[in-house]
């Protein structure tokens, strides 16, 4: 009996010294899967959206030699009745508005400040599509209705093969994919653990098998669509993104504090939400673009481009939200009105014509619920007008 005891508690050893050793040797990884399932706790949320870097792979994007040209200052805006509840119903973590180039309100919220690097969710989207439009302007892509597959050939034979670079942009790509934030099996967030776990979204993309629609037949918000947008780019150039972004977009905008992009665990940039950049340089991206993709008297989108790509030509149904290349156009916007936007509340609001821009940065757990979208845009419209 003493025997069996004895070789019980050797075995029992063995398996803790076993646990401990590989504890050890995925600490990084068990790190990182534990921030993926404590990111968007009501306590300490606000503190991740700022400190990505400490707690997920990430590489940052050189902001290069151009020099910081500050933001001007104008006078200070007079904000619309209820900006303070909003704020606070929102969970708001910082506000800046831009008339005609010049800061005419900046504030910070629930203890960040100017040099935090704010996540930026799906507002990295609108960026990417900026980038992309100089790759085609360039030449290093010829033609929007080549399927993604000349660029991409991994995602032959998978669910991707037969859509096009327009199909991705416009997200009627017609792959099936569950984008509920909310459900922990979601495609999405099984997505999110293998950034986690340093796996590869190249392979999760090629790996996709199924789809509810013929490519361009339908629109559905599909953020991976955004990674194969990343991947024709990376297949294009044979570069990656931050190096990409470093040198024809991030570098050019003299930024004031170099931005960072989470990676997977090959060094791959999620391009789909993985941006971290202050608010006022998110200010300066949205004041190139509303000047038609100049900045300090360099062209640098393609001012055809941003006219394309923040046009309402995907086929949304009517009456709805609209959407072009990886921007969004609110129900009722007239022409040059349209915002990037991130999940928990990110906004890049930009409206041409009354030369506005506002950037929005929030830890808004609520912000799935019935009617919060509406509101953030009546409340930009609401700030828009109150700078005429």
């Amino acid at each position: 009996m003493r025997k069996v005891a004895k070789w019980i508690f050797r075995g029992l050893l063995a398996l803790a010294l076993a646990a401990v050793v590989i504890g050890l040797w995925k600490r990084e990884e068990i790190t990182r899967l534990l921030a993926v399932n404590s990111l968007f706790d009501e306590t300490r949320i606000v503190s991740n959206f700022s400190n990505m870097d400490g707690a997920f792979l990430h590489r940052e994007i050189p902001k290069g030699d151009t020099p910081v040209s500050p933001l001007p200052m104008g006078t200070a805006l007079d904000m619309p009745a209820g900006y303070d509840e909003w704020v606070t119903a929102r969970t708001v973590t910082s506000t800046l508005v831009l008339k005609d180039g010049q800061i005419v309100h900046e504030a910070y919220y629930q203890g960040t400040g100017p040099n935090d690097l704010r996540i930026s969710w799906s507002v990295a989207k609108s960026y990417l599509s900026a980038l992309f439009g100089i790759l085609v302007d360039e030449g290093a892509i010829t033609s929007l209705d080549a399927p993604v597959t000349d660029y991409a050939p991994a995602l032959a034979g998978g669910a991707y093969d037969g859509a096009t670079i327009r199909n991705v942009l416009q997200m009627t790509s017609g792959i099936t994919f569950d984008e509920d934030y909310l459900d922990y099996n979601s495609d999405i967030n099984r997505m999110g653990r293998i950034i986690a776990l340093g796996g590869k979204m190249d392979n999760f993309a090629a790996g996709l098998t199924e789809t509810f629609a013929s490519a361009g037949e339908t629109w559905q918000y599909t953020s991976i669509d955004t990674h194969v947008v990343g991947m024709v780019a990376r297949g294009a150039t044979g570069r990656d993104i931050p190096d990409l972004m470093a040198e024809k977009l991030i570098g050019p905008l003299g930024l004031e504090r170099a931005p960072l992009y989470l990676t997977d665990g090959v060094g791959v940039a999620f391009v789909l939400g993985g941006l971290n950049i202050t608010t006022r340089d998110y200010a300066r991206f949205g004041q190139m673009i509303l000047q038609n993709g100049t900045w300090q008297g360099q062209q640098i989108v393609p001012a055809d481009w941003i006219a394309a790509s923040t046009r309402p030509s995907a086929p949304t149904r009517p009456g709805k939200i609209g959407y072009g290349y990886q921007w969004w156009i609110p129900v009722g916007a007239s022409e040059g009105q349209f915002t990037g936007r991130g999940i928990y509340g990110q906004y890049l609001y930009i409206d041409k014509e009354a030369g506005v821009v506002i950037v929005t940065t929030a830890a808004d757990r609520k912000f799935r619920e019935a009617g919060v979208s509406a509101s953030n845009i009546d409340m930009f419209r609401q700030i828009v007008a109150a700078t005429e």
